[in-house]
Order: structure tokens, then sequence, then C-alpha cells
């Protein structure tokens, strides 16, 4: 282990990420060691990932969960933070992480993000302070193997740390929505494994409920337009991914 650095392996997996991947790796750089597994960029991510780490693996897509599991596989440390391309470590985080692990009995940490929409800090409608569990012990640990919305699962007791992840998610309103072409057939792909039915009635409510819950009950009105904005598109996503499990029922049932 290096002088000074912690024994943690910070996993990447990216596909595409030149835009995003410098600022990730720049904030991980302290840490003991970067694991990257790239799913065959085209563009000059592994190149930009060269100047920062040579532990860099290509794979094909595997799905978001097997693909961070296979890069927690490659990682030398016990503890494992995972990142995705757009986020960034901040340095209070990094030293509440020192701190931490020198006397810890958890065997997990969640971890509170700070989500930036169009580059606003939003810090209502849900999105704030969204913990997620990213730091764990490997030896104890796996990611739940789903199509999306993939989570670590922690054989063990889970803390949480104060100090954030920086998420710069949706710079524009084309990458919600490239985005959300994206996992809403994943959450659809999801919903055909469960059987679970598609109606009007769920095209209908569900939508009108995802953005009353955003807008209101989470007071994203707080976040003016931009909660506006969020719930909005939220809503349109809970519609098409219900449209979607719909429309692969019906193709189902003249299999």
């Amino acid at each position: 282990m290096k002088e000074n650095f912690l024994p943690v392996s910070a996993v990447i997996i990216t596909r595409n990420e030149e835009r995003n991947i410098k600022d990730c790796l720049e904030s991980a750089r302290g840490f003991d060691e970067i694991v990257v597994v790239d799913a065959f960029s085209e563009d000059r991510t592994v190149e930009i990932c060269r100047d920062y780490t040579d532990r860099i693996y290509q794979q094909s897509w595997q799905g978001f969960s097997r693909q961070k599991q296979i890069a927690v596989d490659h990682a030398r440390n016990i503890w494992i933070l995972i990142l995705d391309a757009d986020e960034r470590v901040t340095p209070g985080l990094f030293r509440e992480i020192q701190a931490t692990l020198n006397s810890t009995q958890h065997s997990g940490f969640y971890i509170p993000r700070k989500n930036y929409f169009l580059g606003k800090w939003i810090k209502h409608s849900g999105w704030w302070p969204d913990y997620t569990l990213r730091l764990f012990r490997k030896d104890v640990s796996r990611l739940d193997q789903r199509a999306v919305h993939e989570k670590v699962v922690v054989n063990g007791s889970a803390g949480r740390l104060s100090s954030p992840l920086e998420h710069y998610t949706y710079r524009t309103i084309s990458d919600y929505l490239g985005k959300m072409e994206v996992y809403s057939s994943l959450a659809a792909e999801e919903m055909q494994k469960e059987r679970r039915p598609s109606s009007i009635i769920n095209m209908i409510i569900n939508p009108a409920v995802t953005f009353l819950k955003m807008f209101f009950i989470r007071q994203g009105f707080r976040d003016g337009i931009y909660g506006f904005v969020l719930a909005v598109l939220y809503s349109y996503y809970t519609f098409i991914k219900y449209a979607k499990n719909w429309e692969q029922n019906i193709h189902r049932q003249y299999e």
C-alpha cells in the first residue's frame, strides 16, 4: 500500500465517458488503487484513465450489476468504494472514510449524494441526502443482480457517513431523455420478470402519483422550476416504463 494512502479500492465502470471520467479519477486518486472496467469505449475514456491507473480491464457490456461486480472482483483490497463516472469524491468524504475505517465494526456504509440537475444542487424532490451504499467489504458483500437500480447487499451491519459524494447527473434535459430511454427499458424488463401487469389505470395513476410525490410531498416546489421540471420528467419516465411493459405483455400473448 502507498504511504498515506487509504487501503481502499475505488472501482468504476465506463463506456464512452470522456466528458466525466477525468474529474472522477482526479477526485479518487488518494485511494490505494483505482480499478476501471471499460465496455470498449469508442472515445478517449481509456486514454484518460491511463493517466491515473494501470488497473484497466475491458469487458463487453454485461449490464450494470454484473459489470460492477466484475470491477469489484478485480480489486485487490477488502474495502471497496464504487463510483460512477459522473460522481466526485469530496475532500470531506475522503477524510471521513480515512478516519472511519480505522476503527469500524461495520461491513458497509451508506454515503449521501449531492445530486446536480442542469448544474444546480437539488436539495429537495427526494434527491437529498439520497443515501446509497457504496463503501463496503468485498468479502461479505455482493451486487444484487438486477437489470436496473442495482444495489450492494452486505452480510453485516451498515453505518452512515455524513460527507457526500457529488453526482453531476443530467447536465441537460437531452441527457435525461437519453438515459430515460435506457432505464425505462431496463425497468420494463424487471417488470416482465416479475410478471407485473400494466393497464391504462397504471399509466394514468402512477405518473400522477410520481409527480405529486416529488413536487409536493418531497417538496420539489422548493427547488423552483428545477423541481417542477424534474417532477414532470420523472412522471414521464414512469409512464414510459409502464407503457413498455404493456407493449411487452402484448408481444408475450402472441408468442
